[in-house]
């Protein structure tokens, strides 16, 4: 009876993953046109497979034209597989704006629960067992298949059709009543893969929550007994009650983890941390923690909204000759192997109430356990695959010129928060041998340092900080609005009200006096405050190689670190620790190990090495460091003379730390970029302590991944991309000075067009023309006063100049040369032909500036 009872549940879940995620519309209604007509807003999917060469295709799969009439709508729609043999996904593109969409999956199966356009997905989405594909979610991850993996499909065994099911949250960006579009694109190939994806589900089918009880685990366990398999992504799924949701490979009593998530959270797959092989004899483990809190009868496993589900999808890739598309795991052979997991399974992971995932069959719970939730602070990982940044060019902020910007921060309304040096600057004369700040004589800096400034416009809004600092160095913002600030000359770390900004809540340090202990600094650079436990993390700094953590109050709870080797550096070893940033949802904090060139990773409970995350491109120094859900953004140093890493910015997969993306700004150049801060709408700011100026970056990708409200076919929509810079310009008033500025950036914009091209080249080509003409009247007004004699002496002359010209004399040009040369010339402009240089270098005016020059020890601290 028992075994009859689990075979039922088995069906009834496969079924449920049939229906996907409900709406909660009570009416089932069927669309009831019978071809596939496109709203003139979608023109772009009538064509829905494009060749891309002999062997594969890209098959476009989006909504119709869709407008949902009621929030936490669900719509599915189907392709068919246009091809009877066997092909292989490789690649998943998201066609979806957070704006419109809340989540999508992509289900594989050989029959669609209806064959009209489209349809509530109340009525299902496949007849048959679906095989979820691809999920994206708001504020979650994409999926992605490591190269030369892919998806069978097609032939013999594989699904016949992709079922798209779009959940449509909020419903208030379709007040103008626009079609909508969204969908994925799929890239396929005929080529065989030698790895095949698959998915790994484990569930458990008899759990019984009682009703109050506060703490119930559901365990699964199997032996493996396949070839082996590869695991890259992991899916959790439960209704409401569950909290958390953790997956672990158990090998020789060793437990390794797969995943650990909170199933409130948007339910797609996302990344593992590190990779992990699953071979045969080891054991596949999961555990569910579910709360009975707030219901008056036990809850048991099932599919309607009163019932609670414990599953963790694995996806995993094999190769081919064994591959296996499917495997479940519904006992727990080893419930006594449970008495050693790993305590993390058992702690929930806060979720904000505005990131629930409202799945509607599970939205009655939702609304009965709305009291229960938990706040986090931060939304999970954000990852988009074709992520890039450019200048803001109408942005007037790069004109504000303040002194040397040192850093940068967003406070909770989003304002950019600027941290400068007035009049003083940090130069050679600034400290001796024993970083004892020797311009105290200059008083503090007179002037207001820190500036609040609008993010539009770059108005400064409000301005604080006057005789207070010496020499401003790092600045961050915690959850509240507080500012944490650091001064490398007082060798102290300031805490500083959001409104009464003139006197510190908390100082943390002895004025002027450098030391290493517990309290003292020597010339720390940055703060970081975690937004769950308070606790205050401050890197220091240019004398002392170390992370020391606080307590809210200002208590010293411990330190690590120490002071890197010359070479090779080993983990926990620094080299100017000079920028930090938290990521709370992993309990880890990052470190800008700056004249190691690499950023480093620890978890801020036990300390313990991470990993590191270190590019060629990074040159010699990563100066700042910031992090958004799912990417890390980061700025480099000048490179040093022999090196030819440019001065850039980069954004970084932060589950892989794969660099998906590298920055420049158009108007100016960095010379020292010295901050980074970035929101969670992928806006970017850097801060530049030589040149004095601050830049504003901005994702194009939320050009290229909306809805069809704007931008109905993708040609349209790359136009609009290339065009959005002279619109701007056309749009906004400007300053003299900075039309002049867009004037030039309309040029670079229009690289088809040929005129700068053919403008320069004609400016070379005159002055040539010129010359010879000159050189030839000469030869003919000599050849007539001097006769033939002087034919000789005037052909070598002119050969000269011509030689010159050719760029055969010293210092000559060479056109060749120069528009050959890749280093200096751009088709964003003129810049400075060579960027290369010492730190130590001169400015303008012929001083030098060592700013954060180089790791100080042991003669007197360089710049920062």
């Amino acid at each position: 009876m028992a075994g009859f009872r689990r075979l039922l549940v088995l069906l009834l879940v496969f079924q449920s993953s049939c229906l996907g995620f409900r709406s909660p519309l009570s009416v089932f209604k069927r669309f009831k046109e019978t071809t596939r007509s496109f709203s003139n807003e979608c023109l772009g999917t009538t064509r829905p497979v494009i060749p891309v060469d002999s062997s594969d295709f890209a098959l476009d799969i989006r909504m119709p034209g869709v407008t949902p009439k009621q929030s936490d709508t669900y719509f599915c729609m189907s392709v068919h597989l246009p091809m009877d043999e066997e092909a292989f996904v490789i690649d998943f593109k998201p066609r979806a704006s957070m704006d419109t969409v809340h989540h999508m999956l992509l289900f594989g199966c050989n029959m669609p629960a209806s064959t009209e356009n489209y349809w509530f997905c109340d009525e299902g989405t496949c007849t048959d067992k679906a095989n979820i594909l691809y999920a994206w979610a708001r504020n979650a991850p994409p999926t992605r298949l490591p190269k030369g993996v892919g998806f069978r499909v097609g032939g013999e065994t594989g699904s016949k059709y992709f079922v798209l099911q779009v959940h449509y949250g909020d419903i208030s960006a379709f007040r103008d009543n626009h079609k909508d579009c969204s969908g994925v694109s799929l890239h396929l190939t005929r080529l065989p893969q030698p790895l095949i994806a698959g998915m790994y589900l484990m569930m458990s089918v008899d759990t019984v929550i009682p009703a109050g009880e506060k703490v119930v685990n559901s365990d699964i366990s199997c032996h493996y007994k396949k070839y082996p398999m590869h695991v890259f992504a992991y899916r959790v799924h439960t209704h409401h009650l569950g909290k958390v949701v953790s997956g672990y490979r158990v090998r020789n009593g060793q437990w390794t983890l797969i995943g650990h998530q909170s199933p409130q959270l948007p339910q797609a797959f996302y990344p593992v941390e590190h990779p992990v092989d699953v071979s045969f004899g080891d054991i596949l483990a999961a555990r569910c923690v579910f709360t009975g809190e707030g219901r008056t009868e036990a809850t048991h496993i099932g599919g309607t909204s009163s019932d609670e589900m414990c599953n963790l999808y694995i996806m995993y890739y094999m190769e081919a000759k064994h591959a296996v598309s499917f495997m479940t795991c519904t006992q727990n052979i080893a419930p006594d192997l449970f008495r050693t997991i790993p305590p993390e399974a058992n702690i929930p992971i806060p979720v904000k109430s505005d990131m629930v995932m409202m799945h509607g069959h599970h939205k009655e719970t939702v609304n009965k356990d709305k009291t229960s939730l938990l706040q986090q602070p931060k939304r999970e990982e954000v990852l988009e695959q074709d992520f890039h940044v450019e200048e803001a060019l109408d942005w007037p902020g790069v004109y504000l010129l303040p002194g040397q910007v040192s850093g940068v921060a967003l406070d909770p309304k989003n304002n950019l928060v600027i941290f400068h040096r007035g009049d003083h600057v940090w130069d050679g004369n600034s400290f001796d041998s024993k970083f004892i700040y020797q311009q105290r004589g200059l008083g503090p800096i007179e002037e207001d340092t820190i500036l609040v400034i609008d993010p539009n416009n770059a108005a400064v809004l409000q301005s604080s900080g006057k005789n207070l600092f010496y020499l401003p160095h790092g600045l961050s913002i915690d959850k509240d609005g507080n500012y944490w600030v650091t001064d490398v000359a007082l060798h102290q770390v300031f805490k500083l009200n959001a409104n009464n900004k003139e006197a510190p809540l908390l100082i943390l340090g002895k004025s002027m006096q450098p030391g290493s202990d517990q309290n003292h600094f020597c010339q720390p650079t940055d703060v970081a405050v975690d937004p769950d436990t308070g606790a205050i993390y401050v890197s220091d700094g240019y004398c002392n190689s170390r992370i020391v953590q606080f307590s809210p109050s200002g208590k010293f709870i411990t330190q690590w670190g120490e002071e890197s080797t010359k070479s090779n550096p080993k983990p926990g070893q620094f080299s100017v620790p000079h920028s930090l940033a938290l990521v709370p949802h992993l309990g880890q904090l990052c470190v800008a190990d700056r004249e190691n060139g690499r950023i480093q990773c620890f978890k801020t409970d036990t300390k313990e090495f991470v990993r590191e995350i270190k590019h060629a491109s990074f040159g010699r120094n990563v100066f700042a460091i910031s992090y958004i859900p799912g990417l890390l953004f980061a700025v480099n140093g000048k490179p040093y003379f022999e090196d030819q890493e440019p001065v850039q910015g980069f954004v970084m997969n932060f589950s892989n730390g794969e660099i998906i993306d590298v920055f420049k700004p158009v108007r100016k150049h960095f010379d020292m970029p010295h901050d980074i801060t970035a929101s969670e709408d992928g806006t970017v700011y850097v801060g530049d302590a030589h040149s004095n100026t601050v830049w504003k970056f901005t994702s194009t990708e939320k050009m290229e991944h909306r809805s069809v409200k704007k931008a109905g076919i993708e040609v349209q929509e790359i136009k609009e991309s290339e065009a959005v810079v002279e619109t701007k310009m056309e749009n906004k008033p400007a300053s003299s000075e900075l039309q002049k500025m867009q004037e030039k950036q309309k040029l670079i914009k229009e690289p088809g067009s040929g005129v700068p091209v053919i403008l320069i080249t004609t400016l070379l080509v005159i002055p040539v023309v010129v010359l010879l003409a000159i050189a030839l009247f000469i030869r003919w007004k000599k050849s007539r006063a001097f006769g033939a004699d002087s034919e000789h002496k005037l052909e070598g002359s002119s050969g000269r100049v011509l030689g010159r010209l050719r760029g055969k004399g010293s210092g000559g040009l060479n056109l060749g040369n120069f528009f050959a040369s890749r280093k200096g010339y751009s088709r964003k402009g003129f810049d400075r032909l060579s960027t290369e240089g010492s730190d130590q270098e001169k400015d303008d005016d012929g001083s030098e500036s060592e700013e954060e020059y180089s790791a100080p020890l042991p003669v007197p601290a360089p710049s920062s």
